[in-house]
């Protein structure tokens, strides 16, 4: 199937257009999920007609790929400013308390768009592949960043990757799940001196 083409915007105004559409998906997708919404939607919440949204882009799809982008800008940005903030030399156990916390308001801040787009994930390849690649550029400069502030290079890829696991699936649990029987200060404590021991 050839796909039609989309003009690119040139002009200002029509760039903020574009905008527009764009941060309306992301409103929706995150309200709705992306199956409840449609472009007639979109195209309302933007305050453009549906001919316009096709004007742009080719499908509800195209705006979902633009809306991952700026997802995943907004997931990865805090987390390596909370990096590149630290100077060596830092002690492993200093480091995670930080991470834990940014980690757990990046999952709050984004709690909506998350389980929207996550949720495409099992169903959708580049989706998943978008996914992957964000796990791939976390665990790589992440790993970087920790050597250059002097922390051991030994199996650091696989220290690191495996701590990003620990890490979300808390932040889940702590935001989204909340079981009753679950004493949250005492788990925060056992992801914290789980990590730590791994870089020992």
């Amino acid at each position: 199937m050839i796909k039609k083409s989309v003009r690119q915007p040139r002009q200002e105004r029509s760039t903020i257009t574009k905008q527009k559409i764009i941060d309306a998906g992301y409103a929706l997708f995150s309200e709705v999920g992306y199956y409840g919404t449609n472009t007639a939607e979109i195209a309302k919440r933007a305050g453009v007609s549906t001919g316009i949204v096709y004007g742009y882009f080719s499908d509800k799809r195209d705006i979902l790929v633009c809306v991952l982008e700026i997802y995943l800008k907004k997931v990865v940005e805090p987390l390596f400013k909370t990096f590149k903030k630290l100077t060596a030399p830092i002690a492993v156990e200093d480091i995670v308390p930080i991470v834990i916390d940014e980690v757990i308001k990046i999952h709050k801040t984004n709690s909506k768009i998350h389980e929207a787009l996550h949720s495409l994930s099992g169903s959708d390849e580049a989706v998943n592949a978008k996914f992957m690649a964000l796990e791939d550029k976390l665990t790589l400069e992440i790993s970087d960043i920790l050597i250059s502030l002097g922390i051991s290079e030994q199996n650091i890829n696989e220290k690191v990757h495996f701590s990003m696991g620990i890490l979300q699936d808390f932040a889940h649990e702590f935001i989204y799940d909340k079981h009753e029987y679950i004493n949250y200060v005492y788990m925060r404590n056992m992801v914290k001196n789980t990590i730590v021991n791994l870089f020992k």
